[in-house]
């Protein structure tokens, strides 16, 4: 794959990247918006989550207090082998959210230790503009296995963080809305407000603000980071 000027460029793809590898037998495509929407239209031979984007265990919207993070392994496994998803398989996410969901299910992926994964850069939007494939057609099931295998390392618990807290070499990332950073929006939560000494960039600063929200250059995002104080000598905390 060829370099587009970011340190893991592997991460991110094109649409014509994904349009020339769309019949690869080792591909999995995944519509990470809601599953109405998956099914009036898709990217040809793409399959939709059927629960939450979010990927959180399904008792989460009765009792989120018990499931916080994201959903435990055995259900995992269940859904990623009932996607078609498996341990060497290549998974390429989308959504017409400017990637947000989509970064949230590489992000899932990546929690069980399945690295080979790739977000769409532009999503759904910039693929139907560009008049490649779509369908409203399921694939074809496949019979794979996934084995989850948890990296702790992705997530900063409640302990580590309040440790944290004043720590020079750690800095909360806020990628919040304003609203929520201001604390002037809750979202139904009990509390609001920010971790304190964080630092605030909203998600959306990362994406050119036109209607495919691809993202920005390597340098650009650079500059961004740099400026806020997220440098690579820091442990970067992000909420």
């Amino acid at each position: 794959m060829p370099s587009n000027g970011f340190s893991k460029p592997e991460i991110l793809v094109s649409s014509q990247w994904l349009e020339e590898h769309i019949g690869d037998s080792d591909i999995r495509i995944v519509d990470c918006d809601p599953f109405d929407s998956y099914t009036r239209a898709h990217i040809e031979g793409a399959v939709g989550i059927k629960v939450h984007h979010y990927i959180k265990h399904p008792d989460y919207a009765k009792d989120p207090k018990s499931y916080p993070l994201v959903a435990e392994p055995d259900v995992v496994k269940e859904l990623f082998e009932d996607m078609g998803i498996g341990d060497d398989t290549t998974v390429v996410a989308y959504d017409s959210s400017g990637s947000l969901w989509a970064s949230r299910f590489w992000w899932v992926l990546n929690y069980y230790g399945h690295n080979n994964s790739r977000v769409l850069d532009g999503g759904w939007k910039k693929w139907f503009d560009e008049g490649r494939p779509v369908s409203i057609d399921r694939p074809v099931k496949k019979e794979v296995t996934f084995t989850p295998k948890s990296e702790p390392g992705l997530v900063c618990l409640i302990d580590d963080a309040m440790s944290a807290i004043g720590n020079d070499e750690t800095l909360f990332l806020d990628v919040r809305s304003d609203g929520e950073w201001s604390g002037t929006v809750d979202r139904g939560n009990s509390r609001s407000g920010r971790i304190p000494d964080a630092v605030h960039l909203e998600w959306l600063n990362f994406v050119k603000n036109d209607k495919h929200h691809t993202f920005k250059s390597p340098q650009e995002l650079r500059d961004i980071l740099e400026a806020a104080g997220v440098t690579p000598e820091k442990e970067i905390v992000t909420y």
